[in-house]
């Protein structure tokens, strides 16, 4: 019998990379375009460059993933399906990678004939999503970072034939669940699930007051499988290791996908090991970790005593006593080299670009930057290299694509999407109370129908407590995550839920959706942190057998009063409460719950516990009831108030200075990007 043989998946963030993966010999190559990307940050790509290297790569047996993996908002339709149009014709990539369902329609729409591969950001994190999606038409899920060797196994077994799994094995970590992180985006307008992600967890952060030591209490190490990958092997169904890195060079990527290469295709060989953790640990990449993968010994991925930015030190900062700053080198430093002074949070940080080759023990002097210059004992990382070997390797393979007939960019396309149907109107316009604690969710819940409906979190405690007459009537809320070990426990409950009457769920996550086998005698509702922003995906969800939807409230007041126009099953929205900046399954064990935590600029969040994760609130509520008659009118047909309880030291707090909680209004007014 052969050995599985799982591909190795390679980023790439610009042409450099692109070919040092394929020299490197990497199986396949995920990228983005110059719009509709996660990663919007790296250079990506257009459409006639990736034309040519798409052939390029196919010539060589290389499959090439585009990535377009955002979020849609309610303009988008026309611009993401003109794209995926002309991706269609001009490039045809072997797969798109997607996060909003909406894109799935747009690209059955466009023509695109590739593969639908579903990203790590739609959540998909238990057995019942992978019948799910390939009830949509995906042939590829790509696994939560999160998920221990067990979990991984669980939903292997689960895999229905005609889908494989992908998963992670090497590159940076979220400290949030992917898909399940506002963070950014509370903290100006900037989305992660857009591809714009400021990344906030990699601040200092003080816990304790304003006196305490800054630390980096959310920021993770790089996960790194290495030889733990050897048990994957034995798994078939994981058919694809990806590596993170679209916002690297071509020294990392042609390092990582080597060593990963060699553990794959020599496991057994302990010479070939130490030599691909060799090459590894030349990456350039953060401190690595292997997290929970081993669930009998996990790691932990946060270390807030521990420096985690990328690159390996090359020195320090020293000062004459004139003022100069210098560094001198631990090691040789070639040119075209990339030196980070500092953290991007450090008011003086910068990136210098070496013109020349520096000797070990060289000396290179430092110009301020926006007039400061770094402090004595600041750190110098390399967070890029260019070796002569690889360098020319990729100049040989520049010549071969010059000599290629080049694609030019077309016109733009003519696609226009197919509208969806917009829902009727619906009165009366309903109002519902949402507990996010079960506990005493059953008093006072016999009302005769007078005031504003209730909705639960679904857990046994709380079903038991509220009287079987009015369970019908109850809102039941799925949690946003349902962890691969968690669904039996959650099939029993919606069981008994079901026996006692209950016919209302408002799902944590469309592929919730999955867990019900007759989505026509239950009213399923996705909940708002399905992520819904978009008239293409509210119709993917009808298909799917939602009867409605709550928006995300991350949208702008504009976006939000134009989709309920767009949308063909009834919409609501989050009115006022506590909304997360993310929830997350790695919280380190110096970070305390329901204590303040303060950034650099004293941003107040707080950690709340619930079931196997942990919810980091801001320290203000959500607030847009002031717009409740514009949102009436736009046609949203039910409200929502999440109603968590404060911390104690928010409560302390307001008694002593008598000052109301803060509140926002999130992105409504300024927008987001």
């Amino acid at each position: 019998m052969d050995q599985h043989r799982p591909e190795i998946m390679a980023p790439a963030g610009d042409r450099s990379s692109f070919l040092a993966a394929v020299a490197a010999g990497a199986d396949a190559i995920y990228l983005g375009l110059k719009h509709f990307s996660a990663r919007m940050q790296a250079k990506n790509f257009g459409l006639g460059e990736l034309a040519t290297l798409v052939d390029y790569a196919h010539q060589r047996g290389v499959r090439v993933y585009v990535a377009m993996n955002v979020l849609l908002k309610p303009g988008d339709a026309r611009a993401a399906g003109g794209l995926m149009d002309r991706l269609a014709r001009m490039v045809r990539p072997d797969a798109i990678i997607v996060q909003d369902l909406g894109l799935i329609r747009l690209a059955r729409q466009a023509g695109f004939e590739g593969e639908i591969h579903i990203s790590t950001l739609a959540n998909a994190t238990h057995p019942a999503a992978l019948k799910a999606a390939l009830a949509l038409g995906a042939s590829r899920v790509v696994l939560p970072r999160e998920l221990n060797l067990d979990e991984v196994r669980t939903m292997a077994e689960a895999c229905p034939e005609g889908l494989g799994l992908e998963l992670f094995v090497h590159g940076a970590l979220c400290h949030c669940v992917s898909g399940r992180c506002w963070w950014s985006s509370f903290f100006g307008g900037k989305s992660g699930l857009r591809g714009r992600c400021v990344q906030p967890c990699r601040r200092l952060y003080r816990q304790g007051g304003s006196k305490s030591k800054p630390e980096r209490l959310f920021s993770c190490q790089d996960l790194s499988l290495d030889v733990l990958t050897k048990p994957l092997l034995d798994v078939p169904q994981v058919t694809s290791w990806k590596i993170e890195g679209r916002k690297k060079g071509p020294h990392y990527v042609y390092y990582v996908v080597t060593a990963y290469r060699m553990l794959r295709d020599t496991p057994g060989d302990a010479t070939v090991r130490k030599t691909a953790l060799s090459l590894i640990e030349q990456a350039l990449g953060r401190p690595g970790t292997h997290g929970v993968f081993l669930p009998q010994r996990p790691y932990p991925p946060v270390r807030p005593e521990q420096e985690t930015a990328s690159g390996l030190q090359a020195g320090l900062v020293k000062r004459e006593p004139g003022g100069k700053a210098y560094v001198v080198t631990w090691q040789d430093l070639l040119p075209g080299d990339l030196l980070r002074l500092g953290c991007e949070d450090d008011p003086w940080h910068q990136t210098i670009p070496l013109r020349r080759r520096i000797p070990k023990g060289g000396r290179l002097d430092i110009r301020p930057e926006g007039g400061q210059l770094p402090p004595p004992k600041a750190p110098a990382f390399l967070i890029d290299r260019r070796e002569p070997e690889l360098m020319r390797i990729i100049a040989a393979m520049e010549k071969d694509l010059a000599a290629m007939t080049q694609v030019p960019e077309k016109e733009a396309s003519d696609f226009v999407p197919e509208a969806p149907t917009r829902a009727s109107r619906q009165r009366p316009v309903d109002h519902v109370v949402f507990r996010s604690l079960p506990k005493g969710a059953g008093k006072g819940a016999e009302r005769g129908g007078k005031g504003p409906d209730l909705g639960v979190w679904l857990e046994r405690s709380a079903l038991l407590d509220v009287p079987r007459a009015i369970t019908g009537r109850i809102w039941w809320w799925l949690p946003p995550v349902i962890w691969p070990a968690e669904e039996e426990r959650y099939l029993r409950i919606l069981g008994e839920a079901r026996e006692r009457g209950a016919k209302n769920f408002v799902l944590g996550a469309p592929w919730q959706a999955g867990m019900f086998e007759d989505v026509d005698a239950v009213r399923l509702v996705a909940g708002p942190f399905c992520n819904l922003a978009s008239g293409q995906t509210a119709a993917q969800y009808a298909e799917m057998g939602m009867r409605g939807a709550f928006v995300s409230p991350e949208l702008s007041g504009e976006e939000l009063l134009e989709l309920p126009g767009q949308s063909p099953i009834p919409l609501g929205i989050v009115l006022r409460g506590f909304w997360p900046l993310g929830i997350t399954r790695i919280l380190a064990e110096e970070v305390r719950v329901e204590e303040q935590v303060l950034s650099p600029r004293r941003e107040v969040a707080w950690v709340r516990k619930h079931g196997n994760n942990h919810w980091i609130y801001p320290g203000w509520e959500l607030d847009i009831s002031g717009h409740r008659q514009e949102l009436e009118k736009a046609g949203y047909a039910w409200f929502a108030d999440l109603q968590e309880p404060w911390p104690r030291f928010m409560e302390q707090e307001a008694r002593e200075s008598g000052k109301v909680m803060r509140t926002t209004e999130f992105n409504w007014t300024q927008g987001l990007l």
